[in-house]
């Protein structure tokens, strides 16, 4: 037995015209606010309300960012800006600079020769091609 399978679930049907349900309330919404503040204010003291009042509900009827519905965004916002957060500190930690290496490097070497060990032929290449870098960066600066 086969079923048939639903599909284009995300998309609404469009009922007033090119309009959706809900695209029909917001463009009715904002336009009888529109009118309400034509009514109360006048022409010249309601333009500015109106202008925004008519361009908030187009917005919501039309702009869709990243493929969403702007009410979709105007929620998230206010959860963001409304909502509790939690803020976790966590210790990083920090980069040590070229300088405080060489020191660090030195102090090292300087512990190491003060121990009675023996040196092996690595070990005596190693601490003399440092001593090298070491006083060529001197003659540098």
């Amino acid at each position: 037995m086969q079923f048939k399978v639903p599909q284009f679930l995300d998309i609404e049907d469009k009922i007033f015209g090119p309009f959706t349900f809900r695209q029909f309330i917001y463009l009715a919404g904002g336009g009888g606010l529109c009118f309400v503040l034509y009514k109360a204010m006048g022409l010249l003291f309601g333009f500015i309300p109106m202008a925004l009042v008519a361009s908030f509900s187009l917005a919501l009827t039309f702009y869709r960012p990243n493929g969403k519905p702007f009410i979709n965004m105007l929620e998230a916002s206010f959860k963001f800006f409304f909502q509790d957060k939690l803020y976790i500190w966590k210790r990083r930690q920090t980069k040590i600079n070229t300088k405080q290496k060489e020191t660090e490097k030195q102090k090292e070497v300087i512990i190491n020769t003060n121990e009675p060990t023996r040196l092996s032929g690595s070990k005596l290449k190693d601490l003399a091609w440092s001593l090298d870098v070491l006083d060529l960066k001197k003659n540098k600066e």
